[in-house]
């Protein structure tokens, strides 16, 4: 049966989600995960939570999926450690430096890729499976189809959101916040600019970057039937009625098997949602229906009134258990209680007289030793032996109940015997002393020229598609003395394998041996063809334990995140090779959903298409593989006149990426950092290597 994952963002959060009839909650233990705006659990919370879950057979999932500094590891150790020591049963990350760190400290305690890995293909579970993971939290923008291949041949568990909020990005993948408001969604602080007003007129009046939130309410069956591991509720910043009324109607669907009625599709929809609910990514049918607004509403009070009254003044859920007893003569009387796990607890009493006048009887044992109102068990089935003419205070059978009921619960809350390490970070690596090379990379062939390239970047990184079907563009390269690495889309379904590994297999023959990439899903393809690997910003490049894995893999160089400030970038120990950003329009959104084509009908991507904000910014929105859309920053990064600084701080490499760049721009930009010309966009942003992200 599907196991049901529901939210808890305060403790009474758990208590909600429990009693609905949740299999397992996950939960922010300090402030290294998505929702640091959560009530996150103190020591003693978490503690109280794990227990309360534990007795009513839930399980708990520790949530430390941000992005993590070198300065934070320690802590972040300490607190797995600590949490581990509590029996937490897994620990959600998308760091893979966390994970490094993880394996480590903590090697028994079981690890989840986050939703914030942006997994998306069966190549990016079986890597997700090499890098120690034991379930993978699929991208929300799957349809039916993909997930179905990657349940048949995963080699670990699959989980997937079926309710809540749906981000307009890939998961992992958005830098909106962190560019323009300096909070990060990749550390937990994600002010979903997603939700703001937009337009493609100047003016911003319209919402084209609000979803709907996620309902797979009526698609349950049919995940389960594929294999799927875990349905998953979003809702960490949610109310605990929210999480009780929602819970409650996906356990109840699961445990019937059968679709929510309409009433519950409308208690649903009370409790929250933007002007309905779509399942357009499951179903394949993406476009404008996917899309609404929160409207102001009137709260549910009696709906969230009776869900409270629920979870606070009943105990609904409750553990079965097996009861059994045995009444002999000269013997003492045996009360034992197994749960579905096992676990056994068997106690014994007084030894049971003859019986002068009414002599006890297995259907009274048996009647008696199955009350187990006001304590977290149900009595699932009760067995006694009881020899005849033989006789015992029913108070004794009821002390011996409550004995084995307690040590049964007792046995339930032992923590798990686990290895712990301490968290050793390793050799650290000086930073090269040489001034780093220039990289360049280009969105369109038709920016690579001959003038270009007698300028000498380093190296070329040129989208595998635009290489395959521009060849000459990467004879031109290589011929002029060009290394060229086809750089990886970041997001590429299972059905679109066959189409870039016909790219690579263009761009090998021409010469090309080295490849960036940019998720997790593209490492088995590059490697089965045999390219140097080498890392793009997508992987999240936020500490030296990251690079030290990347290392591990085979990578060649790495890319750091953008949202390192320099001196951090500095600080990393460089086990490989690293380049950062340095000129170009930094990405805010990779969108599954074309919003070209949402907005227009067509597919009109070629044409200079700009989304406008409240204050006037405009922001380029450009064709990504596979027909997807990416929003670019407003303002071009710009360092030139800053190398002093960035080119001192142990880099391999600076990388000028050209996006909207025409051909001559190109060559005016490189030309600048190179140290000649005079060229300055009209306007320009540092970045955030010069401020802090929260």
């Amino acid at each position: 049966m599907l196991e049901l994952l529901a939210p808890a963002g305060s403790p009474e959060a758990v208590t909600a989600a429990v009693q609905a009839g949740a299999d397992a909650v996950y939960l922010g233990y300090g402030s290294f995960n998505a929702r640091r705006n959560a009530k996150n659990f103190s020591e003693e919370e978490f503690a109280a939570a794990v227990s309360y879950c534990h007795l009513r057979g839930a399980k708990v999932y520790l949530t430390l999926n941000t992005l993590v500094t070198d300065r934070e590891l320690p802590q972040a150790a300490q607190l797995a450690r600590r949490a581990s020591e509590l029996g937490a049963d897994a620990v959600l990350v998308q760091d893979l430096g966390v994970a490094r760190m993880l394996r480590q400290t903590v090697p028994d305690l079981p690890l989840h890729a986050s939703t914030q890995m942006t997994l998306h293909s069966l190549d990016g579970v079986k890597a997700a499976a090499d890098l120690g993971m034991t379930r993978v939290v699929l991208a929300r923008e799957l349809g039916r189809e993909e997930i179905a291949y990657i349940c048949r041949s995963s080699p670990i568990e699959i989980e997937m959101f079926v309710h809540g909020a749906l981000c307009m990005c890939y998961s992992g993948q958005c830098f909106f916040s962190s560019v323009v408001g300096g909070r990060s969604g990749n550390r937990g602080l994600c002010a979903q600019p997603c939700r703001l007003k937009y337009g493609w007129d100047g003016r911003a009046r319209e919402y084209p970057l609000s979803l709907k939130d996620l309902s797979l309410a009526g698609h349950l069956r049919e995940l389960e039937e594929m294999g799927v591991a875990c349905a998953k509720i979003e809702g960490r910043m949610k109310r605990p009625e929210y999480v009780a009324v929602v819970t409650a109607i996906y356990a109840r669907a699961i445990r019937e098997g059968r679709d929510p009625t309409a009433e519950e599709l409308e208690q649903l929809r009370l409790a929250f949602s933007r002007q309905g609910f779509t399942d357009g990514y499951f179903t394949d049918r993406t476009g404008p229906e996917m899309f609404g607004v929160r409207e102001k509403e009137e709260e549910p009070r009696e709906l969230f009134q009776r869900a409270r009254e629920l979870y606070l003044k009943e105990e609904p859920r409750r553990a079965p258990v097996k009861l059994y007893a045995m009444v002999r003569r000269g013997e003492p009387a045996q009360v034992a209680a197994e749960d579905a796990e096992g676990r056994v607890a068997a106690v014994s009493g007084p030894v049971p007289e003859e019986a002068e006048h009414v002599a006890l009887t297995r259907e009274k044992v048996e009647g008696q030793i199955s009350r187990t109102g006001g304590t977290p068990f149900s009595c699932e089935s009760a067995r006694a032996y009881v020899e005849e003419g033989l006789s015992l205070p029913l108070s004794a059978l009821n002390a011996l109940r409550r004995q084995a009921l307690q040590e049964l619960a007792d046995r339930r809350l032992e923590l798990p015997r686990r290895r712990q390490e301490e968290f050793h970070p390793g050799v650290r690596y000086e930073n090269r002393r040489q001034p780093p090379v220039l990289t360049v990379s280009v969105r369109l062939a038709e920016q690579v020229t001959r003038e270009l390239c007698a300028l000498k970047p380093a190296l070329l990184y040129l989208p595998a598609e635009e290489g395959a079907a521009h060849p000459e563009k990467v004879e031109l390269a290589l011929s002029m003395g060009v290394p060229v690495a086809a750089a990886l889309p970041r997001v590429m379904f299972g059905r679109e394998r066959d189409t870039v590994l016909d790219q690579l297999l263009r761009l090998r023959e021409l010469g090309v041996t080295e490849a960036l990439a940019g998720g997790w899903g593209m490492l088995p393809l590059a490697r089965e063809l045999g390219f140097t690997l080498r890392g793009d910003y997508g992987l999240g490049v936020y500490n030296s334990q990251t690079l030290k894995d990347l290392k591990r893999l085979g990578f060649a160089s790495a890319t750091a995140s953008f949202e390192l400030k320099l001196a951090q970038i500095r600080d990393i120990s460089k086990s490989v090779d690293i380049e950062m950003l340095v000129y170009g329009r930094l990405p805010l959104m990779l969108t599954q959903n074309c919003l070209i084509r949402t907005h227009t009908g067509r597919c009109t991507c070629e044409n200079n298409n700009r989304l406008t904000d409240r204050k006037g910014e405009q922001f380029p929105v450009v064709k990504a593989f596979g027909c997807r859309s990416e929003i670019l920053n407003s303002k071009k990064l710009f360092l030139a006149d800053k190398a002093a600084e960035w080119k001192k701080i142990g880099l391999w490499a600076g990388r000028l990426m050209f996006t909207t760049e025409n051909a001559r721009e190109c060559v005016q930009v490189l030309e600048r950092y190179l140290g000649r010309g005079t060229y300055e966009p009209n306007d320009y942003t540092r970045g955030l290597y010069y401020r802090d992200v929260e």
